[in-house]
C-alpha cells in the first residue's frame, strides 16, 4: 500500500507542474516531502496490521480499508495543491502605512546563537544581583608603598590583579585580595613613608614584577645592546588580565603577558612623538586608543599591531580618553530629576540667607549679574593651583572688573550658548563647539579626548570623513587652561571634567534624537574648597550617581544627583554636600580605579609628568555600600 501511495503523489506531482512552480522555496518543498512519507509509513503501518489481525473478515475490511485511503489521499491532494498556488501566485505589494506583511508558516534556518565567552560569564557573575545603594562610605584599608612616583594603574574585570606603572621603569603585580584579607601589616619604616601615622593599615602582597625594557634595534633588524627601561606613564589590562598594554615616556606601546609567564614582552608599537599619556580599550579588546603629549590620538588593531585610525585636533597635549561605555542608554537617566538646560554652581559652604533662597531665585535670568557672595565664589582661586605659566592675573576673572561676571542662566538661553556668558577663545585649529543640531546626528559610538588646554572634544567613531563627526564642549573664558582628567558616567550620559580652579564641571551629553533637547551643555559645577588645589583626577562610580574626585590635600566623593538640587520646599540644600575618603593627602593623584562591583577604590600619586608633589603610595580603599 505505502508503494501505491508513493506513486500516486510522484503523479500528481509531476502532472501539476508548471513554470512558475519551480521558483517554489525549496524548505516548502522538503517540508511537504517529509509529511507525505510520513504519512505514507503510518498508512502501510495500519495496513499491515488490519492484515494480521483481521484475516477472517473477509472482502469487506479491505474495501473500508480502501474507501478510507482515498478520503486520505482526496485530503492530502488538496493540501498539496492549495499550498503550491499560494507559493507560486503572485504578491501583491504591500502598503507601508496600513499592510503588514504576513508570517509564512515554515521553517526558518535557525542561526547558531555562539555561547558566551568564560570572560562573559565571569563579568556576568561579578554584577549579578547588585542593587546600588543610596551612597557609599570609603576607607583606606591597604597601603602599597613604591620607591618613586606610579603614573598608572590597571586591573583585571575581578580585581584579581592590580598591576602598577612606575616612574623607575618597573611594572608591578599585585594580589589584591591576599593584601586585605591577610594579616601582613605595615612596618614602621613603611607607615613613615606612606604618611600613615595613626590606625593599623595593612601591606600589599606582590606577585611578581618585571622591566618595562624594550630593545632597540639595528636597520637589519638585530637587537642591538641591552634594552632601555622606559618609564611607564600610562596602562591598560585585559579584563582576564591575560596581556596588558604600557606606554612609555618615549611614544612605546608595549604588549606583554601578565597571567602567564608574567612580563613577556609579545610587541612594541611606535607612533606618539612624546609620552603616551593615555590608553582605552575598546569593548571587544580586539583594539585600543592611544593619547600622547603630541596632540594626537590613535586607533590600533590589535589583530595586526598596525595604526587603524588617527584623531587629530589642534595639537595640544592629551591628558585623558576614554570610550563612551556600552550601557549606554541615550534616551533615558537614572537622574530623573534633570531639568533640561538647568546649571548650577554647588559651592561648598556660603551665608544661610543664600541657602535659605528658593530654586528660583539661584537661577538669576541671564543679565542679571551675581551677588557679591556669588562674585567670590566664581572668583575665588586656590594659591596651590596657581601657575605662572598657564594662570595669568585675570585669568580668572580678577582683572580689572570690567568683564562681565559669570552668572548662572536658565537652561532655555543656556542651550544656546549665550546665556552662561562669554565663552573660551577656540585655539588654532580646533573643531568647532558641539551644537545641538550637529549633535543630533552623532552616533552613541563616541570617543572623548581631554586636553591640556581645558578643551573636550567628542568623537563619532563611525564618521570617517575629516572635519565631520567631531565637536568640542563649549567651555567659559574663566575656565582656567587646565584638564588634567575627564571621564564618562558609567551609563554615558554625563562627561566629567576636573578643572584647574578645584570645580568639576558636569557636561550633559544625553542623545535624545531632538536638536530641541538642548545637548549637549554643562549640567552642573562642583566646586570644592578653595584650599583644596587642582582636580588632578576624577573616577565615576559605577552606579551611575556618585563620583570621586581627586585635589592635593583629599579624595572628595561627590553625589552628583543631589548635588545641589533643590529639596521639595524649592530650597537648596545647605552645608557640606561631600564626603572626605581617607587616605591620600598631600600630592597630586595620578589615576584611580573603581571595580565594576564598587567595592575597592584605588589611587597612586605622581604628577604624571608634569609639575607638582606625589606621595609615592598607592592607597587600597575598601567601598562600604550604605542602603
Amino acid at each position: 500500500m505505502a508503494s501505491d501511495s508513493e506513486e500516486d503523489y510522484d503523479d500528481l506531482d509531476f502532472d501539476n507542474a508548471s513554470e512558475g512552480d519551480e521558483d517554489i522555496d525549496e524548505d516548502i518543498l522538503d517540508a511537504l516531502e517529509g509529511d507525505l512519507a510520513a504519512a505514507a509509513a503510518a498508512e502501510g503501518t495500519e495496513g499491515e496490521e488490519d492484515t494480521d489481525s483481521e484475516t477472517s473478515d473477509g472482502g469487506s475490511d479491505d474495501d473500508d480499508a480502501d474507501e478510507e485511503d482515498a478520503h486520505a489521499h482526496k485530503d492530502l491532494e488538496r493540501v498539496l495543491t492549495q499550498t503550491m498556488q499560494e507559493a507560486t501566485s503572485p504578491k501583491k505589494p504591500l502598503s507601508p502605512v496600513t499592510e503588514s506583511p504576513v508570517a509564512i508558516d515554515a521553517p526558518q534556518p535557525q542561526v547558531e546563537k555562539r555561547p558566551p565567552s568564560p570572560a562573559q560569564l565571569r563579568r556576568t557573575r561579578i554584577l549579578s544581583g547588585i542593587k546600588w545603594p543610596r551612597s557609599f562610605t570609603v576607607e583606606a584599608i591597604c597601603a602599597i608603598p613604591h620607591p618613586c612616583a606610579t603614573h598608572a594603574l590597571a586591573s583585571s574585570t575581578c580585581m584579581t590583579h592590580l598591576i602598577t606603572g612606575s616612574d623607575d621603569g618597573y611594572i608591578r603585580d599585585y594580589d589584591l585580595f591576599a593584601a586585605v584579607n591577610g594579616k601582613v601589616f605595615l612596618t614602621a619604616p613603611q607607615r613613615q613613608h606612606c604618611g600613615v601615622i595613626e590606625g593599623i593599615m595593612k601591606a600589599g602582597q606582590i606577585r611578581c614584577w618585571w622591566e618595562n625594557a624594550i630593545p632597540t634595534l639595528n636597520p637589519d633588524g638585530t637587537v642591538a645592546g641591552e634594552p632601555s627601561l622606559y618609564p611607564v606613564y600610562s596602562l591598560a589590562m585585559q579584563s582576564d588580565a591575560l596581556w596588558a598594554l604600557a606606554g612609555t615616556d618615549q611614544g612605546h606601546i608595549s604588549l606583554c603577558t601578565v597571567r602567564h609567564s608574567p612580563g613577556q614582552l609579545c610587541h612594541v608599537m611606535h607612533a606618539h612623538r612624546g609620552p603616551v599619556s593615555a590608553l582605552a580599550l575598546q569593548h571587544d579588546e580586539k583594539g585600543f586608543f592611544s593619547a600622547g603629549w603630541d596632540g594626537e590620538a590613535i586607533h590600533w588593531d590589535l589583530n595586526t599591531g598596525h595604526i587603524a585610525r588617527r584623531f587629530s585636533a589642534h595639537g595640544a597635549q592629551l591628558a585623558a580618553i576614554a570610550v563612551r561605555p556600552l550601557n549606554a542608554n541615550p534616551m533615558q537617566s537614572q537622574w530623573g530629576t534633570i531639568t533640561p538646560g538647568s546649571e548650577f554652581t554647588v559651592p561648598m559652604r556660603g551665608p544661610r540667607e543664600e541657602h535659605s533662597q528658593s530654586y528660583e531665585a539661584a537661577v538669576p535670568p541671564p543679565n542679571d549679574v551675581g551677588g557679591h557672595s556669588l562674585k567670590q565664589e566664581d572668583d575665588a582661586r586656590s594659591e596651590g593651583s596657581y601657575d605662572p605659566l598657564f594662570d595669568e592675573p585675570d585669568a580668572d576673572g580678577d582683572g580689572d572688573g570690567n568683564k562681565p561676571s559669570h552668572s548662572r542662566a536658565s537652561g532655555h538661553q543656556q542651550s544656546h550658548g549665550q546665556s552662561m556668558g562669554r565663552g573660551a577663545i577656540a585655539p588654532k585649529g580646533a573643531p568647532p563647539i558641539l551644537d545641538p543640531t550637529t549633535y543630533v546626528t552623532f552616533s552613541p559610538d563616541l570617543l572623548m579626548t581631554a586636553h591640556v588646554d581645558g578643551q573636550v572634544i567628542l568623537w563619532d567613531r563611525r564618521v570617517q570623513t575629516p572635519g565631520k563627526g567631531v565637536g568640542r564642549l563649549w567651555m567659559s573664558e574663566k575656565t582656567p587652561p587646565w584638564c588634567m582628567s575627564a571621564c564618562w558616567s558609567a551609563d554615558g550620559s554625563q562627561i566629567y571634567a576636573g578643572r584647574r580652579n578645584g570645580t568639576v564641571e558636569i557636561y550633559d551629553v544625553r542623545q535624545t534624537g531632538r536638536a530641541a533637547s538642548g545637548t549637549p551643555k554643562i549640567w552642573k559645577t562642583l566646586r570644592n574648597p578653595a584650599s583644596s588645589g587642582v582636580v588632578s583626577c576624577v573616577v565615576a562610580f559605577p552606579d551611575s550617581r556618585h563620583l570621586a574626585c581627586a585635589s592635593t590635600d583629599n579624595i572628595r566623593l561627590w553625589n552628583v544627583s543631589e548635588a545641589g538640587e533643590p529639596d521639595v520646599y524649592g530650597k537648596l540644600k545647605s552645608g557640606v554636600q561631600f564626603k572626605i575618603i581617607p587616605g591620600h593627602h598631600g600630592g597630586f593623584v595620578s589615576q584611580m580605579l573603581v571595580d565594576p562591583a564598587a567595592r575597592f577604590l584605588v589611587s597612586a600619586s605622581s604628577n604624571r609628568g608634569w609639575h607638582g608633589e606625589n606621595t609615592k603610595t598607592v592607597f587600597v580603599h575598601e567601598v562600604k555600600h550604605l542602603f
